[in-house]
């Protein structure tokens, strides 16, 4: 894809049938072979949506007449794939069954659904159960806010009610309903985590989750860097995101105590399919996008996806333009019936003109400026261009008795420069003199990781049970040029992106960094009676970072090098099925997170890496088959060595015994026929050990809802919904300044006008409340006001 923002820049339900069915055809007298081969040869008009297996085989019996018998246990948490047009009753069931493990036996009259024999020759592709890609997990197609399967907490294959830890899955049904076109879309729609913009369209928005900076990010369950700016990541190449909450050391190594965000990549189909996509609305805005998915040879051993997406955003404020672009290709070969070889590369741009900056809401004396909507307009100079690219390859291999095997290489090169100017300080009200800081930024970031793990069952004193170990090394350079940052005068701060003229801005110094992570972890999932499962993990690590960096005046070289050995993370979470429906957990884990180099104290130095434990309780409960999930937790984090910023000195102390506490609950997945629902509510407060809060920035109370309704009957083509966002009051820090408490309301239509072809209107902040997006001090910004978009979708 080419991107150009500038001359200059230029870059790129039937109810399941019982077991006594399936015994009563086995016993059944035989029907003839004449007989049979009609039925299997006898066409049929299908148009079966991605669904639970069990409801999929229900769906193609009432097509066929034909009665399928089969275990319930047997196909629990297996999903068929959508299945249309017209068809034999064996291509169909063939189709159906594709992945599952299971094949179809015909039976007198009717059909027995049984497990494939070990010789049978699954497709490789769909059997393998690592890379989040067990049964149950993918999300395309199903149409579903849930899923049945997630890896993202000790990468083993669970169901959520298996999984001791709150998790949230942005499917991709609701990355689409909602226009989730980015990763900052998508966890600001996600219960339990807070994004604040400081700016519109510039760096990095501050993400946070349990009182802490979320830093944990992983592609396949693979960690990617934070200074890899993910971010800007687009969903058109994910199927999608898994959000596990709390410290997740066992899976990341280093980092937070506040979530892991794994996105998962859409995979190429063994089916041909093919969607082409297309928006305007309000602003100027406007986009398209194209989704190929294709078996390259007959047998479709061989499989390929490219995917490209192209967006022009507008704003509410007439100098503000962002180009945003993904290009993004992956395929997939079987070589035999137990080995999988996958590579892929991905390519994204964003490119942004006049960033939007916050702008002073009230002066030095306290007093409001009534500052309006455009006040945070940036000069025409403005801008900040991302580039982020990525090539990965992949070999999975299955052995006997159900162990399997993974080793992933990626690299990945991400490079930004930008030129900005923000208004800074305070705004003296008598004269409307103020200050703005004027910094030019740029940096390029590369990062090649190898992680490699084996996983299978064993059997221990008559219980099976589960087994994953695996090593994770990394390597990381980043080289930043120094810029001079200078403040100047405003002498009429409300005319302030009129009155800057673009600096000359010549690199003073250069900063080189060089980070290596190397960890290994093993994990187990013991089943301690057929209600309750242990699971018991720990992850080692050795750690280190160089940095040098050289004056252009002096000539000096500063170095600062930081190491850590054998750092020990261990992972404990216990969960017992009360019935089939509820489950209880309780999980532990230790934090450990080195502080970043801006980090420093009065003198300059790092401070001591953060330590901490983590404690989470919960229940969780399972309905309609997995159609429905909810949650909810009670959860604690403590921590020590916290780096509380201090504006007077503008360095930073280290403070301990700071204690995060708070409750979540959540519910997502089908609520009745047609109606899909994600929603939750969070509490949570950091306080230190005299009890002041801190972390105002994040709201204490946040409510969070999506909901689509497809009409029944003659109305069925057409879809409604929409989505709530509610948050308590905020600010940095609440005596100064704060955001009230707010809602914002979004709508949504959707209309499917044939099989191929469906339209959609979408009207954010439908009400149109003007509400400060983030706060800082005295200054804010401003959410989006109201505003629409127009889409459609055609798929063949």
């Amino acid at each position: 894809m080419h991107l150009t923002s500038r001359t200059s820049r230029t870059s790129l339900h039937f109810r399941p049938a019982p077991l006594a069915l399936a015994i009563a055809l086995a016993l059944a007298v035989p029907a003839t072979v004449q007989a049979q081969a009609a039925a299997a040869n006898a066409s049929v008009n299908l148009a079966l949506n991605a669904q639970p297996l069990a409801a999929a085989l229900g769906a193609l019996s009432a097509a066929t007449g034909t009665p399928i018998g089969f275990s319930p246990a047997l196909v629990a948490g297996k999903m068929a794939p959508a299945v249309s047009g017209t068809l034999t009753e064996d291509q169909a069931l063939s189709r159906v069954l594709s992945g599952s493990g299971l094949i179809a036996v015909r039976e007198g009259s009717g059909i027995v659904i049984i497990a494939a024999p070990a010789n049978q020759g699954v497709t490789t592709m769909q059997a393998v159960t690592v890379s989040g890609k067990a049964p149950g997990s993918t999300t395309e197609g199903t149409g579903s806010y849930t899923t049945w399967s997630t890896s993202s907490s000790t990468r083993l294959n669970l169901t959520p009610q298996e999984t001791p830890q709150s998790v949230t899955v942005m499917t991709r049904q609701r990355i689409e309903d909602q226009r989730l076109g980015s990763l900052i879309d998508v966890l600001d729609a996600a219960v339990g985590i807070t994004m604040k913009q400081f700016s519109v369209g510039s760096d990095s928005p501050q993400m946070w989750a349990r009182g802490s900076s979320i830093t944990n990010f992983q592609i396949d369950g693979v960690p990617v860097a934070s200074s890899m700016s993910n971010y800007l990541q687009n969903t058109a190449m994910y199927d999608r995101v898994e959000i596990v909450k709390g410290a997740t050391g066992i899976m990341s190594g280093l980092g937070s105590p506040a979530a892991t965000i794994n996105m998962i990549r859409k995979r190429p189909t063994a089916e041909p399919q093919t969607s082409i996509t297309a928006e305007a609305g309000s602003w100027q805005r406007y986009g398209s996008g194209v989704d190929i998915s294709r078996p390259l040879n007959a047998d479709a051993s061989v499989r390929g996806r490219l995917v490209a997406d192209y967006r022009r955003d507008g704003a509410w404020i007439d100098n503000y333009r962002q180009d945003y672009g993904v290009l993004y290709g992956i395929g997939e070969m079987d070589l035999g019936d137990r080995t999988l070889l996958t590579a892929g590369f991905s390519h994204t741009t964003r490119n942004t003109d006049a960033p939007i900056r916050a702008f002073y809401e009230i002066y030095s004396n306290g007093q409001p400026t009534g500052a309006g909507l455009s006040a945070g307009a940036s000069p025409d100079w403005a801008y900040y261009d991302h580039e982020l690219n990525s090539v990965f390859g992949s070999v999975e291999h299955r052995f006997g008795s159900g162990w399997s095997a993974k080793a992933e290489l990626t690299h990945g090169r991400y490079k930004y420069d930008s030129f900005m100017a923000s208004p800074v300080n305070l705004l003296d009200q008598a004269t409307g003199v103020g200050s703005a800081q004027l910094i030019h930024w740029a940096s390029e970031v590369e990062q090649t990781s190898l992680d490699a793990y084996v996983t299978g069952p064993f059997t221990l004193l008559g219980r099976n049970h589960e087994l994953i170990a695996g090593v994770t090394v990394s390597s990381l350079e980043q080289d930043s040029p120094s810029y001079p940052g200078p403040r100047v005068t405003l002498n009429n701060a409300f005319n302030w992106a009129n009155e800057l003229s673009k600096p000359t801005a010549a690199s003073t110094g250069n900063t080189k960094a060089k980070e290596f992570q190397y960890s290994a972890y093993l994990n187990s999932r013991l089943q301690l009676s057929s209600a309750t499962s242990l699971l018991l993990g720990s992850r080692v690590i050795n750690w280190k970072q160089d940095r040098d960096s050289l004056s252009y005046s002096t000539g000096n070289v500063s170095s600062t090098n930081l190491r850590e050995r054998n750092i020990l993370v261990p992972y404990a979470g216990l969960v017992h099925a009360l019935d089939d429906t509820y489950s209880v957990y309780a999980s532990y884990t230790k934090i450990f997170n080195p502080q970043p180099p801006h980090v420093v104290d009065i003198r300059g130095n790092t401070l001591d890496p953060e330590e901490g434990t983590s404690y989470e309780v919960g229940i969780k409960g399972s309905f309609k088959d997995g159609l429905i999930n909810s949650s909810l937790s009670v959860f604690r984090t403590q921590q020590d060595t916290f780096p509380e910023w201090d504006a007077t000195t503008r360095s930073y102390t280290a403070i301990n015994d700071i204690v995060t506490e708070g409750v979540e609950a959540e519910v997502a997945g089908e609520l009745a026929r047609g109606w899909q629902v994600g929603a939750g509510y969070t509490y949570g407060v950091t306080r230190n050990k005299d009890g002041l809060r801190l972390m105002t920035r994040i709201p204490k109370h946040t409510v969070k809802l999506s909901t689509t309704y497809r009409l029944p009957g003659d109305w069925n083509k057409l879809t409604l919904g929409g989505s709530l966002h509610w948050e308590s009051k905020t600010g940095d820090p609440l005596v100064v300044y704060t955001q009230p408490s707010y809602t914002v309301l979004n709508l949504m239509a959707r209309y499917q006008v044939d099989r191929q072809l469906s339209l959609a209107a979408h009207l954010n902040n439908a009400l149109d409340k003007r509400y400060l997006a983030a706060v800082s001090d005295t200054r804010g910004v401003y959410g989006a006001p109201r505003n629409f978009m127009l889409s459609m979708k055609y798929t063949f």
